[in-house]
């Protein structure tokens, strides 16, 4: 079970994590976690230039090093990096400690400077967060796109996904296996549609 879209309520519980980037301009945050997974991150960034859409990947460090030709084409084109932890880490089960070397050691996996993290399953606690928030950002979302849910099909995922978003959202999407099926359906559409509406897709400030 799962929001679509993040209530208020929640926002206001956590007010130092970004959930949002308030604008009146046309402008989406596009963001997909988990990679980079060979031949499903390479279908995003092709989709993604198709549009000249440029998003933030939150990346987890062992991923990066298994594919480190994907993760430069990544960067290559343009796209903000974030830290994911090196081992897709549950905040909430792990200790302080342990987490936030894990935090680090994706950090020197990932060999650039960003302030950009997002806790995997939205889940860290507040002990956690507040020597994160030192010296990062903890980017959350206002549109779950809910890609990888075998719950729902691929039609409402694209449905729930241009339902709820508006100027300023941070969206995800996850370049995953799990969420293959209903990303790769949802995404080119999205793109479509807001395309049309003279939307632009921004990537985050590292």
């Amino acid at each position: 079970m799962f929001l679509h879209h993040t209530p208020f309520w929640l926002k206001a519980f956590f007010p130092g994590f970004t959930w949002r980037i308030p604008t009146k301009e046309k402008t989406i945050f596009l963001t997909f976690d988990d990679g980079p997974i060979p031949d499903i991150t390479e279908q995003v960034l092709e989709l993604l230039a198709k549009y000249n859409a440029k998003a933030t990947f939150f990346s987890i460090g062992a991923n990066v090093f298994k594919h480190p030709e994907i993760y430069a084409m990544v960067r290559n084109g343009g796209h903000s990096i974030g830290n994911h932890t090196y081992n897709h880490m549950n905040g909430w089960k792990t200790e302080d400690a342990v987490y936030l070397e894990n935090i680090q050691q994706c950090t020197e996996q990932l060999n650039l400077e960003t302030k950009l993290f997002r806790p995997p399953y939205g889940r860290i606690k507040k002990s956690q967060s507040r020597i994160v928030l030192q010296d990062k950002q903890i980017i959350m979302w206002d549109v779950l796109s809910g890609d990888f849910s075998p719950q729902i099909n691929p039609e409402i995922c694209l449905k729930k996904s241009l339902q709820h978003t508006r100027p300023g959202s941070i969206v995800l999407f996850h370049d995953s296996i799990k969420a293959a099926r209903n990303m790769l359906h949802t995404l080119p559409r999205y793109l479509e549609h807001f395309s049309e509406k003279g939307f632009r897709f921004e990537a985050m400030e590292m």
